[in-house]
Protein backbone atom coordinates (compact mmCIF):
# COMPACT_ATOMS: atom_id res chain seq x y z
CA UNK A 1 0.00 0.00 0.00
CA UNK A 2 1.06 3.56 -0.68
CA UNK A 3 -0.02 6.41 1.59
CA UNK A 4 0.14 10.14 0.89
CA UNK A 5 -0.92 12.29 3.86
CA UNK A 6 -2.41 15.58 2.67
CA UNK A 7 -3.41 18.82 4.39
CA UNK A 8 -5.68 21.58 3.04
CA UNK A 9 -4.55 24.90 4.52
CA UNK A 10 -7.65 26.85 3.51
CA UNK A 11 -7.69 29.28 6.42
CA UNK A 12 -10.21 32.07 6.04
CA UNK A 13 -10.14 31.70 2.25
CA UNK A 14 -12.55 28.74 2.45
CA UNK A 15 -15.29 30.94 3.90
CA UNK A 16 -14.49 33.92 1.68
CA UNK A 17 -14.52 31.76 -1.43
CA UNK A 18 -17.77 29.97 -0.60
CA UNK A 19 -19.88 32.89 0.64
CA UNK A 20 -20.11 36.46 -0.65
CA UNK A 21 -19.82 39.21 1.95
CA UNK A 22 -17.85 37.06 4.39
CA UNK A 23 -15.22 39.78 4.75
CA UNK A 24 -17.81 41.53 6.95
CA UNK A 25 -18.30 38.43 9.14
CA UNK A 26 -15.40 38.33 11.63
CA UNK A 27 -16.90 35.40 13.56
CA UNK A 28 -17.05 33.25 10.43
CA UNK A 29 -13.55 34.28 9.33
CA UNK A 30 -12.19 33.51 12.79
CA UNK A 31 -12.81 29.79 12.24
CA UNK A 32 -10.41 29.80 9.32
CA UNK A 33 -7.99 32.00 11.22
CA UNK A 34 -7.93 29.38 13.98
CA UNK A 35 -6.50 26.90 11.50
CA UNK A 36 -3.59 29.24 10.79
CA UNK A 37 -2.93 30.42 14.35
CA UNK A 38 -3.49 27.21 16.30
CA UNK A 39 -4.39 24.21 14.17
CA UNK A 40 -1.42 24.27 11.80
CA UNK A 41 1.16 23.96 14.58
CA UNK A 42 -0.63 20.92 16.00
CA UNK A 43 -0.86 19.24 12.60
CA UNK A 44 2.82 19.87 11.91
CA UNK A 45 3.72 18.48 15.34
CA UNK A 46 1.87 15.22 14.66
CA UNK A 47 3.63 14.80 11.30
CA UNK A 48 7.01 15.64 12.82
CA UNK A 49 6.59 13.14 15.67
CA UNK A 50 5.80 10.37 13.19
CA UNK A 51 8.47 11.45 10.69
CA UNK A 52 5.94 11.90 7.91
CA UNK A 53 6.39 14.31 5.02
CA UNK A 54 2.99 15.40 3.77
CA UNK A 55 1.60 17.47 0.92
CA UNK A 56 0.03 20.80 1.88
CA UNK A 57 -2.46 22.28 -0.59
CA UNK A 58 -2.33 26.05 -0.08
CA UNK A 59 -4.38 28.79 -1.78
CA UNK A 60 -2.23 31.59 -3.14
CA UNK A 61 -4.04 34.18 -1.05
CA UNK A 62 -3.16 32.27 2.13
CA UNK A 63 0.52 32.19 1.12
CA UNK A 64 0.25 35.92 0.45
CA UNK A 65 -1.33 36.85 3.78
CA UNK A 66 0.35 34.23 5.99
CA UNK A 67 3.95 33.81 4.80
CA UNK A 68 4.97 32.58 8.26
CA UNK A 69 2.62 29.59 7.84
CA UNK A 70 4.32 28.69 4.55
CA UNK A 71 7.71 28.93 6.25
CA UNK A 72 6.61 26.51 8.95
CA UNK A 73 5.49 23.99 6.33
CA UNK A 74 8.76 24.35 4.46
CA UNK A 75 10.74 23.89 7.68
CA UNK A 76 9.10 20.46 7.97
CA UNK A 77 10.29 19.54 4.44
CA UNK A 78 6.70 19.06 3.28
CA UNK A 79 5.52 19.50 -0.29
CA UNK A 80 3.50 22.65 -1.00
CA UNK A 81 0.94 22.36 -3.79
CA UNK A 82 -1.62 24.69 -5.38
CA UNK A 83 -5.20 25.04 -4.08
CA UNK A 84 -6.49 27.95 -6.12
CA UNK A 85 -5.71 31.59 -5.52
CA UNK A 86 -8.90 32.83 -3.84
CA UNK A 87 -10.43 29.38 -3.10
CA UNK A 88 -13.53 30.27 -5.12
CA UNK A 89 -15.38 27.19 -6.45
CA UNK A 90 -13.97 26.87 -9.94
CA UNK A 91 -17.19 25.74 -11.63
CA UNK A 92 -18.46 29.30 -11.12
CA UNK A 93 -15.54 30.87 -13.03
CA UNK A 94 -14.99 31.68 -16.68
CA UNK A 95 -11.94 30.28 -18.48
CA UNK A 96 -10.27 33.68 -18.15
CA UNK A 97 -10.91 33.72 -14.40
CA UNK A 98 -9.62 30.15 -14.02
CA UNK A 99 -6.41 31.11 -15.82
CA UNK A 100 -6.07 34.11 -13.52
CA UNK A 101 -6.47 31.83 -10.48
CA UNK A 102 -3.73 29.54 -11.78
CA UNK A 103 -1.44 32.39 -12.78
CA UNK A 104 -1.65 34.40 -9.55
CA UNK A 105 -1.74 31.42 -7.22
CA UNK A 106 1.09 29.54 -8.91
CA UNK A 107 3.32 32.62 -9.03
CA UNK A 108 2.68 33.41 -5.37
CA UNK A 109 3.53 29.90 -4.22
CA UNK A 110 6.70 29.96 -6.30
CA UNK A 111 7.62 33.36 -4.83
CA UNK A 112 7.07 32.18 -1.26
CA UNK A 113 8.66 28.73 -1.58
CA UNK A 114 11.36 29.19 -4.18
CA UNK A 115 10.00 26.41 -6.39
CA UNK A 116 7.09 26.06 -8.76
CA UNK A 117 4.32 23.75 -7.51
CA UNK A 118 3.70 20.68 -9.65
CA UNK A 119 0.35 19.56 -8.21
CA UNK A 120 -3.05 21.09 -7.55
CA UNK A 121 -6.24 20.27 -5.72
CA UNK A 122 -9.34 22.13 -6.81
CA UNK A 123 -11.10 24.09 -4.05
CA UNK A 124 -14.30 22.60 -2.60
CA UNK A 125 -17.03 22.62 -5.19
CA UNK A 126 -17.07 21.18 -8.68
CA UNK A 127 -14.14 20.97 -11.06
CA UNK A 128 -14.55 21.47 -14.80
CA UNK A 129 -12.64 20.45 -17.91
CA UNK A 130 -11.48 24.07 -18.16
CA UNK A 131 -9.66 23.60 -14.85
CA UNK A 132 -7.75 20.59 -16.17
CA UNK A 133 -6.94 22.49 -19.35
CA UNK A 134 -5.54 25.40 -17.33
CA UNK A 135 -3.49 23.00 -15.21
CA UNK A 136 -1.93 21.55 -18.35
CA UNK A 137 -1.25 25.05 -19.72
CA UNK A 138 0.60 25.99 -16.53
CA UNK A 139 2.71 22.85 -16.61
CA UNK A 140 1.22 20.93 -13.71
CA UNK A 141 2.17 17.28 -13.25
CA UNK A 142 -0.77 16.07 -11.19
CA UNK A 143 -4.25 16.79 -9.87
CA UNK A 144 -5.80 15.50 -6.67
CA UNK A 145 -9.41 16.56 -7.21
CA UNK A 146 -11.57 13.61 -8.29
CA UNK A 147 -13.25 10.70 -6.49
CA UNK A 148 -13.52 8.05 -9.18
CA UNK A 149 -10.86 5.52 -8.12
CA UNK A 150 -8.65 4.48 -5.22
CA UNK A 151 -5.39 4.34 -7.19
CA UNK A 152 -3.57 7.08 -9.12
CA UNK A 153 -3.99 7.03 -12.88
CA UNK A 154 -3.18 9.07 -15.94
CA UNK A 155 -5.90 11.46 -17.12
CA UNK A 156 -4.75 13.06 -20.32
CA UNK A 157 -1.51 14.95 -19.65
CA UNK A 158 -2.06 14.87 -15.88
CA UNK A 159 -1.71 12.23 -13.21
CA UNK A 160 -4.87 12.09 -11.08
CA UNK A 161 -4.51 11.15 -7.39
CA UNK A 162 -8.12 10.40 -6.37
CA UNK A 163 -9.76 11.14 -3.03
CA UNK A 164 -12.46 9.70 -0.78
CA UNK A 165 -14.90 11.83 1.23
CA UNK A 166 -14.68 9.34 4.11
CA UNK A 167 -11.04 10.36 4.51
CA UNK A 168 -11.66 14.11 4.79
CA UNK A 169 -12.19 15.60 8.25
CA UNK A 170 -13.83 18.85 7.13
CA UNK A 171 -17.23 17.43 6.08
CA UNK A 172 -17.46 15.68 9.44
CA UNK A 173 -16.69 18.73 11.58
CA UNK A 174 -17.19 22.03 9.73
CA UNK A 175 -20.18 23.96 11.04
CA UNK A 176 -21.47 27.52 10.98
CA UNK A 177 -24.92 28.99 11.72
CA UNK A 178 -24.78 31.91 9.34
CA UNK A 179 -23.94 31.64 6.56
CA UNK A 180 -25.25 28.12 7.10
CA UNK A 181 -22.68 25.40 6.57
CA UNK A 182 -23.61 22.72 5.91
CA UNK A 183 -26.99 23.80 4.60
CA UNK A 184 -28.75 20.99 6.45
CA UNK A 185 -27.15 22.12 9.72
CA UNK A 186 -26.30 18.56 10.72
CA UNK A 187 -24.57 17.96 14.02
CA UNK A 188 -20.82 17.69 14.41
CA UNK A 189 -19.79 14.04 14.06
CA UNK A 190 -18.61 11.72 16.80
CA UNK A 191 -14.85 11.94 17.24
CA UNK A 192 -14.62 8.20 17.85
CA UNK A 193 -16.59 7.24 14.75
CA UNK A 194 -14.57 9.57 12.51
CA UNK A 195 -11.34 8.07 13.79
CA UNK A 196 -12.69 4.57 13.21
CA UNK A 197 -13.68 5.50 9.65
CA UNK A 198 -10.16 6.62 8.78
CA UNK A 199 -8.61 3.52 10.34
CA UNK A 200 -11.08 1.03 8.85
CA UNK A 201 -10.45 2.51 5.42
CA UNK A 202 -6.69 2.30 5.99
CA UNK A 203 -6.90 -1.40 6.85
CA UNK A 204 -9.03 -2.05 3.76
CA UNK A 205 -6.68 -0.10 1.50
CA UNK A 206 -3.80 -2.16 2.90
CA UNK A 207 -5.70 -5.41 2.31
CA UNK A 208 -6.41 -4.56 -1.35
CA UNK A 209 -3.08 -2.84 -2.04
CA UNK A 210 -4.57 0.57 -2.81
CA UNK A 211 -3.36 4.17 -2.37
CA UNK A 212 -4.50 5.80 0.88
CA UNK A 213 -4.85 9.60 0.60
CA UNK A 214 -6.31 11.12 3.79
CA UNK A 215 -7.13 14.84 3.94
CA UNK A 216 -6.78 16.97 7.08
CA UNK A 217 -7.83 20.60 7.54
CA UNK A 218 -6.13 22.53 10.39
CA UNK A 219 -9.19 24.65 11.18
CA UNK A 220 -11.25 21.52 11.87
CA UNK A 221 -8.80 18.77 12.91
CA UNK A 222 -6.53 21.18 14.81
CA UNK A 223 -8.56 21.68 18.00
CA UNK A 224 -7.16 20.18 21.23
CA UNK A 225 -9.63 17.29 21.16
CA UNK A 226 -9.79 16.56 17.45
CA UNK A 227 -6.02 16.60 16.90
CA UNK A 228 -6.01 13.36 18.89
CA UNK A 229 -7.94 11.79 16.01
CA UNK A 230 -5.06 12.58 13.69
CA UNK A 231 -2.55 11.36 16.27
CA UNK A 232 -4.33 8.00 16.56
CA UNK A 233 -4.57 7.64 12.77
CA UNK A 234 -0.84 8.27 12.42
CA UNK A 235 -0.14 5.82 15.26
CA UNK A 236 -2.07 3.15 13.38
CA UNK A 237 -0.14 4.00 10.23
CA UNK A 238 3.04 3.59 12.26
CA UNK A 239 1.99 0.10 13.32
CA UNK A 240 1.66 -1.07 9.71
CA UNK A 241 4.51 1.04 8.35
CA UNK A 242 6.56 -1.95 7.25
CA UNK A 243 3.79 -2.69 4.73
CA UNK A 244 3.32 0.90 3.59
CA UNK A 245 5.30 3.15 1.28
CA UNK A 246 4.87 6.71 2.54
CA UNK A 247 5.13 9.32 -0.22
CA UNK A 248 4.25 12.90 -1.01
CA UNK A 249 1.78 13.47 -3.82
CA UNK A 250 4.62 14.66 -6.02
CA UNK A 251 6.59 11.46 -5.41
CA UNK A 252 3.48 9.41 -6.10
CA UNK A 253 2.81 11.20 -9.40
CA UNK A 254 6.44 10.93 -10.46
CA UNK A 255 6.29 7.16 -10.02
CA UNK A 256 3.59 7.01 -12.69
CA UNK A 257 4.92 9.73 -14.94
Amino acid sequence: MRAAVTVNLDGESFWQGMFEGTEKRPKTLSMGDYGIKRGLDRVLKVLREHEIRGTFFVPGIIAEHHPDAVEKIMDGKHEIAFHGYTHRPMQTLSMEEIREEFCRGTDLLEERTGYRPVGFRAPEGEVTENVFQAAEEYGYLYSSSLYDRDMPYRRGALIEIPLNWNLHDFPYFAFNYGPAFPLGQSRVSSYQRVEENYIQEMDAYLHYGLTYVPQFTPQSIGSPGKIQIMEHIMEHLERIRSQVKLVTCRELAEEIA
